[in-house]
């Protein structure tokens, strides 16, 4: 694995996990007007310690299912100690959007519950790999923890290849599908709930939020491909756009598909195009983006698009996540 072209966030990282477990908004999430008094959608959001991460609980009054489980077993105990606030009923499924470690590192506190994972193929395919890769920059590079501190590889009970669905105990169905391209991961998984026209997309989606720009761990490096993820909000528009769902996504607020995916896109464009003309204004200081001097450019970055960009949150995504297609625009020239 080549990782000399990450960025050593170590002071920063360190100094959020170091200051514990922020407690998380504890709210009821937007759009949730059309459910039951029976039937709610939660939410519990980290702070920065977590990557500002959501993961969401659906209670049909009869039990929980969840959507993602947190970066650390600590941020997903905390997430069950907040939805023990809203409700008694048992957590009996765990539903993973994509491999990245911020929806699968709590995977355990759930299992301990005896709540039964569910994932896809390509997700438990690249769970190892993806793994690997984050417990080394996280131990060896950042070093928020040691090798035995660092959560382990997540057990999957229940598999599936490219759709299923879940049947609740009341009879209400989940319904599973994996996208046909890549998108923020390297695999993405979205469940939709027909009786609460709502869809959850894991990271697809940051609504008003900066993205994670990474893009999927694949054979040990960073792929961000841009194109997959547009590709992948056009297909989730094509397959919902009669009913038009609420759309639960890892960051920034529940909000109706149509504006979802419009707004994702035009952000993910016009991101690809500042990135492109950011590492071709370098000319031959290009060398730097490959050196201690990352940093530097990563932060200008930032910058710019806090400048384009006013009105989203969460721009520190941009200083410590864009290197993925950083790299991938200084390979294009």
């Amino acid at each position: 694995m080549n990782f000399s072209k990450l960025l050593t966030a170590q002071s920063f990282l360190f100094s959020l996990i170091s200051g514990g477990c922020a407690r998380a908004q504890i709210t009821q999430d937007p759009g949730i007007e059309s459910l039951s008094a029976t039937k709610k959608i939660f939410h519990f959001e980290s702070e920065a310690n977590g990557f500002n991460t959501k993961n969401f609980f659906y209670d049909n009054g009869e039990e929980v299912v969840v959507f993602d489980t947190q970066f650390t077993p600590e941020l997903a105990k905390e997430s069950i100690e907040f939805i023990r606030t809203q409700t008694q009923s048992p957590i009996t499924h765990v539903i993973l959007t994509h491999p990245n470690p911020d929806k699968f590192n709590g995977v355990s506190e759930f299992q301990a519950l005896g709540a039964k994972v569910t994932a896809s193929e390509a997700t438990l395919e690249n769970l190892k790999g993806v793994h690997d890769y984050k417990k080394y920059y996280f131990v060896n590079i950042a070093k928020m923890f040691s090798e035995e501190t660092y959560p382990l590889l997540p057990r999957v009970e229940t598999v599936f290849e490219k759709k299923t669905e879940i049947r609740l105990r009341n009879g209400e169905r989940i319904y599973l599908s994996v996208l046909t391209t890549p998108g923020v991961s390297s695999t993405q998984t979205i469940a939709y709930i027909p009786s609460q026209n709502a869809l959850f997309v894991g990271d697809m989606v940051h609504y008003q939020t900066h993205a994670w720009l990474e893009g999927g761990i694949v054979d040990g490096k960073p792929n961000p491909t841009i194109q997959g993820w547009i590709s992948g909000l056009k297909e989730i528009q094509s397959i919902f756009k009669v009913q038009n769902p609420t759309v639960y996504g890892g960051r920034g607020h529940a909000v109706k598909l149509e504006l979802a995916v419009k707004s994702q896109i035009q952000y993910l464009k016009k991101a690809e195009g500042l990135v492109t003309a950011y590492v071709k204004s370098l000319g031959n200081r290009k060398s730097e983006l490959q050196t201690d001097q990352a940093g530097q450019h990563y932060l200008a970055l930032m910058k710019i698009f806090e400048k384009e960009f006013p009105e989203y949150t969460l721009s520190y995504l941009i200083q410590y996540g864009i290197y993925g297609l950083v790299n991938s625009k200084l390979s294009d020239q």
